[in-house]
């Protein structure tokens, strides 16, 4: 067995030219997980890069595909990846370390620097100044989200925790698997110097995005929130016009499982989403 602490598991559905940029650059072991490509992406990563296992899923699963490669994984972190982003020279050795040290550590959020320019990732500038401080047996500023293509788990955490969500299937998936993972009594922070690297298409659809945004936003209150915070999502999509009220009617078929799946969270945790909540606005 490999000595390797950290797997990265990315999951990809036909972006093979984006792969072919972002896959010698993870340090190995790299589980890919293809979501029923059609471009011909299997057979290149197993001809190109025959030292990624490469499973094929069959199907798009969304976000819930990474759960496939973490049960694979034989390391006790995964870091995961999009196809289109990497982890910068060191800075798995680093997270592992950091992890190592930090027990309560389930979740080391990373600073994400995106494009060529390598602009700091919004999200990574959140959790950098967030208002939950640092706890004394954790590396940095407690939080409660990350961005999923800079973040390295805890495998045994993840999987406790339920992994990424069908309900949610993909974008903001990451909030109801952060928010779970604290309701267990794990620690969540940001780490500064562990470093990703982002470079997202510019063709991606943007109103396609804002309805899928509505969508999960408001089933993850669903899941996990009190009601009126169900309400002012439900709310605040009808107010952002046409994306929002798509995002709502995509929501309709996964209510059932939502609502089946809800629990609330202990007070403490929903205490913390409501203070970041008020100051991200």
């Amino acid at each position: 067995m490999s000595e390797a602490r950290v797997t990265v598991v990315v999951a990809s559905k036909d972006r093979l030219r984006a792969l072919a940029r972002s896959l010698p650059l993870h340090p190995r072991p790299v589980i890919l997980i293809d979501n029923g490509s059609r471009d011909g992406t299997v057979g290149f990563v197993r001809k190109h890069f025959p030292d990624v296992r490469v499973v094929e899923a069959g199907e798009n699963l969304g976000a819930p595909a990474r759960n496939l490669g973490v049960r694979l994984a034989e390391t006790p972190y995964v870091a995961f990846a999009d196809d289109d982003s990497w982890w910068a020279p060191g800075a798995l050795t680093r997270a592992a370390d950091v992890l190592d040290a930090h027990p309560r550590l389930a979740l080391l959020g990373a600073r994400v620097l995106v494009g060529p320019e390598e602009r700091l990732d919004p999200v990574s500038e959140q959790m950098a100044r967030s208002p939950l401080g640092v706890e004394p047996d954790l590396p940095g500023p407690s939080v409660l989200g990350f961005l999923a293509c800079g973040v390295v788990v805890r495998r045994e955490a993840f999987l406790e925790a339920g992994g990424f969500d069908e309900v949610i299937f993909f974008f903001g998936e990451e909030e109801r698997l952060a928010v779970d993972l604290a309701a267990r009594g794990w620690g969540l922070a940001y780490v500064d110097d562990v470093v990703a690297h982002h470079h997202p298409s510019p063709s991606r659809d943007r109103r396609g995005r804002q309805a899928l945004a509505a969508r999960n936003a408001f089933l993850t209150a669903v899941l996990r929130r009190p009601w009126p915070v169900v309400a002012r999502r439900l709310l605040d999509a009808l107010r952002r016009g046409p994306a929002g009220w798509k995002g709502l009617r995509a929501a309709v078929p996964r209510l059932p499982r939502a609502l089946a799946a809800r629990r609330a969270l202990p007070p403490s945790v929903e205490r913390d989403r409501r203070l970041l909540e008020r100051i991200d606005g």
